[in-house]
């Protein structure tokens, strides 16, 4: 059956799926079509249109069920939802493409879809972004029951980590010492404070920290955190000693900061550290590291070894706990 339908080119079609949903002109008996890089959006009154879109009759498929994206294209593509935007890691602009058209005919609430353009680059953990619908990068990103505003294009935040982070901080005692060497915009540091610890946050990035502080705020939290924009290595003169747990997630040089994380372990400390390593021997090289550290000063004791996932072919990305004991 023919419904009137407003027809724009793909790059303009969520801005103005809005317009006509902040206009109440939406049809939502009938489905948003992709058609030859145009959205078909259905609408329930063609005169109230604005003049300034074109109005066309199409046969719209009706709308029994949600739609995914996987309904338009025909096979399940692969993505990340970090608050209202989608992340795609494709290698053909084409097909990247193709699926942020089907991603914003679909039911899948996004107000962004980005495509990874680098690798993960430089001390500040950040990479490029093509940005194929929307004009935002930033978002709200919530994780059992805590906010996080960040910029994805300013700051690293992976949402795969979610389970790891929150088995973490659920070991994290009231009024706790807890020092998080690289803290981004608080993921670790934000929970472990609403579970009543005393949070020291540190990181290179300045944009992370500004993220942090506004995040403790919006989790109220403020209160029980000390955000420090800066190298841990110069921060933790003023906090030898002081840390009964210490988060590195630092996975491709922690090992550079295990001396560090020994300055700032109180007589008795749990440190979660974070690597990447060779299926052979996930934990062996940073189990070392932190022996040669800390040894003979401290003992060290294995508590649980973790693989988070797979990080690349034979290898893993894994979080050792360890309990350093200062010996008497």
């Amino acid at each position: 059956m023919n419904v009137p339908c407003v027809r724009v080119p793909r790059e303009s079609g969520e801005e103005t799926r809005k317009q006509l949903a902040d206009a109440d002109l939406l049809d939502h008996d009938h489905q948003i079509s992709v058609v030859d890089g145009d959205l078909y959006i259905p609408v329930v009154d063609a005169d109230a249109v604005p003049s300034e879109f074109e109005v066309v009759e199409y046969e719209a498929p009706d709308r029994d069920t949600q739609t995914n994206p996987a309904d338009i294209l025909g096979f399940e593509p692969s993505y990340e939802r970090l608050g209202d935007v989608v992340i795609l890691d494709e290698d053909d602009a084409e097909r990247a493409h193709e699926i942020a058209d089907a991603i914003v005919a679909s039911d899948l609430r996004a107000e962004t879809v980005v495509n990874r353009a680098s690798k993960i680059k430089g001390e500040l953990r950040v990479r490029d972004w093509d940005v194929l619908v929307g004009d935002s990068t930033e978002t709200v990103h919530r994780e059992y029951g805590h906010e996080f505003h960040l910029d994805i294009a300013t700051v690293y935040f992976s949402p795969r980590l979610a389970t790891e982070r929150h088995r973490v901080v659920e070991q994290v005692q009231e009024g706790e010492h807890v020092f998080d060497m690289f803290a981004g915009v608080g993921p670790f540091a934000i929970p472990a404070a609403a579970n009543g610890a005393e949070v020291v946050a540190c990181d290179l990035n300045e944009s992370a920290i500004e993220y942090l502080r506004e995040n403790a705020d919006r989790n109220d939290v403020s209160d029980r955190i000390t955000a420090i924009h800066g190298d841990v290595r110069e921060v933790a003169v003023d906090y030898e000693g002081w840390a009964e747990r210490l988060v590195m997630n630092l996975p491709h040089s922690a090992n550079e900061f295990v001396e560090t994380a020994v300055r700032l372990a109180a007589d008795e400390c749990v440190v979660h550290f974070y690597d990447i390593q060779h299926e052979d021997d996930p934990f062996g090289p940073g189990l070392d590291a932190i022996r040669d550290a800390a040894e003979p000063e401290f003992d060290v004791e294995v508590l649980e070894e973790n693989i988070v996932r797979s990080y690349a072919p034979h290898e893993y990305n894994v979080c050792l706990d360890v309990r350093l004991t200062r010996r008497q």
